[in-house]
């Protein structure tokens, strides 16, 4: 059975990148919250270890100093969630439409 990430631990994470704290996210039901919840399903969906994980060397691809201690499981991932929150703040700003799938990310 996989283990997946509670809302609380979504909303710790999220707290930490955005710096707004966790009671305004989920009582305005911030759209940046659900987005980044869908696009982590999405990403289960097709993926069993983080897409940005090098196995061989234990490395992530999103920040090429940090060796992944999580060995590749991405779900509640520190650095998966932070660059999903800059990912939506760069769309948003540039005004395009949000992809609902994880495979459509990088074609924005």
């Amino acid at each position: 059975m996989h283990k997946t990430v509670s809302d609380k631990d979504l909303e710790k994470l999220l707290e930490s990148t955005t710096g707004v704290e966790t009671e305004d996210l989920t009582k305005k039901d911030d759209p940046k919250y659900k987005w980044v919840r869908q696009i982590m399903m999405s990403a289960k969906k097709y993926h069993k270890l983080c897409p940005y994980y090098d196995k061989r060397t234990g490395k992530c691809f999103l920040e090429m100093d940090y060796k992944c201690d999580r060995a590749g499981k991405f779900d509640g991932c520190p650095v998966f969630i932070k660059y999903l929150a800059k990912k939506y703040d760069e769309i948003t700003s540039k005004g395009k439409r949000l992809p609902m799938d994880f495979l459509d990310l990088p074609l924005v």
